[in-house]
């Protein structure tokens, strides 16, 4: 069928589905995660805090069974599982995981995520905080710095905005 059991697979959702097919995938004993970040709103009149999706329609869902490829796909607002070329993408626990650090980190703010790969920047280390030992490339430094972590199977960037004390030169190892 193209998958492989124990795998994260990305479904793709109707626009602002995310949460509900998050939540239905969970009623249905299906792990899923669906990334979300605060972000401010301003109105004329107030400002407020909500969630929003970090990648806008996307899903991550840990298939265990086949029934559960399926079951995944008939959930309400579920539409198809993204795909490149032939293979169905697919997202490594350890990306899995970096995400949840990412967007778990109050330190870390203004996360966005971009599928534009930048043609510049240097390389760093995270030396500190729960980020340490995540390399990613820096976009921008003023005072701050705006970092890139690259989620290669999906060739996704995700960039967040980090103390400048949270860096250093990665080790470079000679083989």
């Amino acid at each position: 069928m193209g998958f492989k059991l124990g795998e994260w697979y990305v479904l793709y959702v109707r626009s602002r589905h995310e949460r509900k097919v998050e939540e239905l995938l969970h009623e249905n004993n299906i792990e899923a995660f669906a990334p979300m970040i605060k972000t401010v709103k301003q109105w004329s009149d107030r400002k407020k805090t909500v969630l929003k999706p970090l990648i806008p329609s996307y899903v991550f869902v840990k298939i265990n069974s086949t029934k559960d490829f399926s079951k995944a796909l008939s959930v309400n607002g579920a539409c198809m599982y993204i795909r490149f070329g032939a293979e169905y993408a697919k997202v490594t626990e350890n990306e899995i995981d970096k995400i949840k650090i990412l967007i778990g980190t109050k330190d870390v703010i203004d996360v966005k995520a971009d599928f534009q790969i930048p043609a510049i920047g240097d390389i760093k280390e995270i030396s500190y905080g729960p980020l340490s030992g995540l390399r990613c490339k820096i976009l921008e430094n003023r005072n701050i710095n705006k970092i890139l972590v690259s989620i290669n199977s999906l060739r996704l960037n995700i960039v967040a905005t980090i103390p400048s004390s949270f860096l250093q030169q990665p080790v470079q190892l000679g083989y």
